[in-house]
């Protein structure tokens, strides 16, 4: 290598190490800075109104001569009729952009999982849109969930046997 390859090398590294500066500095510019309490907190009180409404709907349910057990299915039914009636009006997404995880992780979240890629891929049929595609997110949930049961259910079995 003589020395004007070698300065044009020292000087591409420059530019280089330059434009990922620049780079870094736009994206951390325009990326969205989260506070963590500030979500945690909406997380906290978001679910805790979920868990108040599943309450009141199990509460109501048993008022009207449900037993305990009943009673938590037709909520638990309630929760995600609800959360898909929402999904398909579209407000679920604004309510789960605000609360995060406190509407995502109950069953309220995961009615949203299934509905979501229905609703979105009605327009190319039954059968190819809706059947093929209606697991794509809540199909990798049900299979690690799964997997995972069955594992800890044979460590349970091996140890207590």
């Amino acid at each position: 290598m003589n020395k004007s390859e070698a300065i044009k090398d020292v000087i591409n590294e420059k530019d280089q190490k330059l434009r990922e500066q620049k780079y870094n500095t736009y994206v951390s510019d325009i990326t969205k800075k989260h506070s963590w309490l500030k979500n945690l907190l909406r997380a906290f009180f978001s679910g805790g109104i979920v868990c108040l409404i599943g309450q009141a709907l199990t509460s109501w349910y048993m008022s009207m001569g449900s037993d305990k057990e009943m009673a938590g299915t037709y909520t638990t039914l309630s929760l995600i009729l609800l959360s898909v009636i929402l999904t398909g009006f579209g407000i679920f997404n604004k309510i789960a952009k605000f609360a995060g995880a406190g509407v995502l992780v109950p069953i309220t979240g995961f009615a949203n999982s299934v509905a979501s890629p229905a609703i979105e891929f009605k327009k190319e049929g039954q059968v190819f849109g809706i059947g093929c595609k209606i697991f794509t997110i809540a199909g990798p949930v049900i299979l690690y969930g799964m997997c995972t049961s069955w594992f800890l259910g044979l460590i349970y079995w091996v140890v207590k046997g």
